[in-house]
């Protein structure tokens, strides 16, 4: 694949900034941090566009005790059946679940079972992470 140089001109304050976080994470270069920057980027962008085909995972930690929780947190899943790839629940302790929940469909949809299933009542915490198959971005 071709590679493009450009220059950016930065206070060197940021720069400074920039190169302790990334030596932090582990980069080797600027470059590396900054495709991977770019290409976070872009994907938030194909989560904008609503009609757009995404894939994400939807967490969410619970009180398993809670009443008809887990029979609401399945059916809403059942409700959305082309839409779940595939879920794993784990015990956490005696009484706190997590489930992780793999979703695909456009950006509109898999929000909207993300919010509805965060929201439950019993729900303690939940997250959406979205991605995609980055087949536009290189």
């Amino acid at each position: 694949m071709p590679v493009a140089r450009f220059g950016v001109s930065l206070p060197e304050q940021l720069i400074r900034a920039f190169d302790r976080r990334i030596a932090g994470k582990g980069y080797k270069s600027r470059s590396e941090a900054i495709r991977d920057i770019m290409r976070d980027y872009l994907v938030d962008g194909e989560w904008e566009r609503q009609d757009s085909p995404v894939v994400g995972t939807i967490t969410l930690v619970y009180d398993h005790g809670t009443r008809e929780l887990t029979r609401a947190l399945t059916e809403l899943q059942h409700q959305t059946h082309g839409s779940v790839a595939c879920s794993t629940h784990v015990h956490l302790d005696a009484h706190h679940c997590l489930e992780v929940i793999v979703v695909r469909g456009t950006g509109t949809h898999v929000r909207q079972m993300a919010e509805r299933l965060i929201s439950t009542r019993g729900v303690k915490h939940g997250k959406l992470v979205c991605t995609t198959t980055g087949s536009g971005i290189a």
